[in-house]
């Protein structure tokens, strides 16, 4: 692709899904390879069995909650070594594919690069009786960290990736040097703003809903101020064959936990705890918030204020540093590279 390498609440709920889980279920270790749907678009299994990863995927087998489970990842060497690795943390409608460019950068630069993709998203199993937490990732991370000897990281995460880099550097400081939070979502605590609840089989059902256009849409009015590009159909590739594959179903109600995971277990209190160096890369035109069709619009229009939020992060998280991105939305490694990949990479090098 690049140049170089060419529950006890839900479980109600789970028996309304149940069907739809259980014909899918065969698909997670065997299920048919990317297909072409009717229209000749592509169409994926629950573990993108044709899709192509910008680097070398591997694969890390452990158990946790009672299941065997395999954490797809990336583990890519610099041609010449500074010594440091990084670990990059994807967001919700994301995978570890979309970090390609930025991989490809911090390895010229000389750093490891290491790109899980975590347990219910990407190359990864979707277990559908599975409790989604940030801890439980966190946890997961870690030990894939100790699976190939790495003993520090610099942290990276977009989006939701960003809620799991700061729980990963609360749990794991003494690991952690540093920390990069790229529009992280979660900066703000959605339920304590009025945001009602949605129950994960009322998220389900909504999930299943979904449309590949309908995706697009979404991504294009919420992450990039109603611009599209072609440069940024790769962010749509996954979820849209997804939803036109075998196993939608399933991964429907795996989305529909990872939701109920974000809106839950808000991170943002505990952001003065966090001890290491930290920058934030804040895209201002960003407004990704959860709930804003279930609020009157005063409250609607006050959620997912990034240069508001920004601000607050930074002065909450000792000695933070911040980048606000004028005139860019959700996703700055696509839409800002040159920005984006110069505040990254000079923070990492120890710049303030």
């Amino acid at each position: 692709m690049w140049a170089r390498h060419g529950f006890s609440g839900v479980l109600g709920e789970l028996a309304l899904a149940l069907a739809g889980m259980l014909a899918a279920g065969a698909s997670a270790a065997g299920a048919p390879a990317a297909g072409a749907s009717a229209a000749g678009s592509p169409a994926f299994d629950a573990r993108l069995s044709g899709y192509g990863y910008p680097f070398e995927v591997r694969h890390y087998g452990f158990r946790a909650q009672e299941q065997d489970l395999e954490m797809a990842y990336m583990d890519v060497q610099a041609p010449e070594r500074n010594g440091h690795t990084v670990l990059l943390l994807h967001g919700k409608n994301f995978s570890g594919a979309y970090w390609g460019r930025t991989i490809e950068a911090l390895t010229d630069a000389g750093y490891r690069v290491i790109a899980p993709d975590q347990i219910g998203f990407g190359k990864s199993n979707k277990p559908s009786g599975f409790q989604y937490s940030f801890h439980a990732l966190a946890s997961h991370t870690r030990r894939l960290l100790d699976h190939r000897d790495v003993e520090e990281v610099r942290v990276v995460g977009h989006s939701m990736g960003g809620m799991l880099a700061a729980r990963f550097a609360l749990m794991h400081p003494e690991v952690t040097e540093r920390l990069t939070l790229v529009n992280p979502i979660g900066l703000e605590d959605w339920k304590a703003k009025g945001v009602p609840y949605t129950p994960v089989g009322e998220r389900y059902r909504s999930e299943l809903d979904k449309t590949p256009e309908g995706v697009k849409a979404y991504m294009r009015g919420s992450y990039f101020g109603g611009e599209w590009q072609p440069a940024y159909d790769p962010l749509v590739t996954i979820q849209s064959g997804w939803i036109r594959g075998p196993d939608w179903d399933r991964l429907a109600w795996v989305s529909a936990l990872a939701y109920d995971m974000i809106f839950t277990q808000p991170v943002v209190h505990e952001f003065p705890r966090l001890d290491v160096p930290t920058q934030l890369i804040i895209g201002q035109r960003d407004r990704t918030a959860l709930g804003t069709d279930k609020v009157a619009d005063d409250l609607a229009a006050a959620l997912g204020d990034y240069p508001a939020l920004g601000r607050q992060a930074a002065e909450r998280i000792p000695d933070a540093r911040l980048v606000a991105l004028e005139g860019v939305g959700h996703v700055p490694h696509f839409e800002a590279w040159d920005r984006f990949i110069e505040s990254l990479t000079g923070f990492l090098e120890g710049a303030q």
